[in-house]
């Protein structure tokens, strides 16, 4: 695509400030293990490490207890955008284009918190875009391959999205899926949510849910080309909301049945608010 690179530098800019400055870092695990956060006291159990005994607490008790500590483990978090023809629409600014802010929001944050991160690209197979790192000019490329993926005549096989992430991606990740999630009635995530922890964010234009009136059109599917000539009119639009409202409704239920965390933001909305929710929920 190679458009307006002043725009992704500009967006790599505001991205990288609102990160180090807005968003709290240094989230602690809940995981118990050694670490520097004090978890919880409990009576010592045979064949734990004396080390982590407490004397003095098992002194006044008359009966040996360990301390047990937050760890500090490393996250592995891993980015996937998935690119269709659909992506590349936007009444105000392209969905591409806020796919990479929100990406880069996601790869500055995990630079932050000196956790490594790994990006993908996802159509009808997967890409690797970004190979694990922690290092901070690895943002910039994931970015600038983002917003200039020819993603136009490309759909999302959303049927096999589940087994291709879950070969590729062996080690527990917190994985962000980055996409419009149109007509996705195969999507299936519950087996990669119980092997990982998934993060659903989900891009839209306001035009997309409301469409306005336009007559007589002709239009081209932007993920196969297809051509369509037709009047936009009242009832065609009822109807489209109509259904664009129920496969949301079905979406939306599917993720939070296989206990997935979700978010939509539109193009435009400033994602930061909203990703920060979504991380902190």
């Amino acid at each position: 695509m190679q458009y307006d690179s002043q725009r992704l530098k500009k967006i790599l800019i505001q991205t990288k400030r609102q990160v180090f400055s807005e968003i709290p870092g240094d989230n602690a695990s809940i995981l118990k293990g050694e670490g520097y956060d004090f978890c919880e006291l409990r009576e010592y159990e045979y064949g734990e490490d004396v080390k982590n005994i407490d004397w003095v607490i098992s002194a006044k008790m008359q009966k040996p207890y360990v301390k047990l500590f937050h760890a500090q483990k490393e996250l592995n978090i891993v980015i996937t955008a998935l690119m269709s023809g659909s992506i590349f629409f936007g009444s105000q600014r392209l969905k591409q284009e806020l796919l990479t802010e929100i990406a880069a929001i996601l790869g500055y944050s995990s630079i932050k918190q000196n956790d490594p991160f790994t990006s993908f690209v996802y159509n009808s197979t997967l890409h690797i875009n970004t190979q694990k790192t922690k290092k901070i000019s690895a943002v910039k490329t994931m970015s600038e391959q983002f917003f200039n993926y020819a993603c136009l005549g490309k759909s999302i096989d959303y049927a096999a999205l589940q087994t291709t992430l879950v070969s590729q991606i062996k080690k527990r990740s917190i994985l962000f899926l980055i996409g419009d999630f149109i007509e996705c009635n195969d999507l299936d995530l519950k087996l990669l949510n119980r092997k990982h922890e998934v993060c659903v964010i989900i891009l839209r234009d306001k035009y997309e849910e409301k469409p306005i009136e336009l007559g007589n059109v002709h239009l081209i599917d932007s993920n196969n080309y297809r051509a369509f000539e037709g009047s936009i009119s009242p009832s065609l639009i009822a109807s489209y909301q109509a259904q664009i409202k129920k496969a949301d409704h079905e979406l939306f239920t599917k993720l939070q049945k296989s206990g997935i965390k979700f978010t939509k933001i539109y193009t435009h909305e400033n994602p930061i608010s909203k990703l920060i929710g979504l991380l902190h929920a």
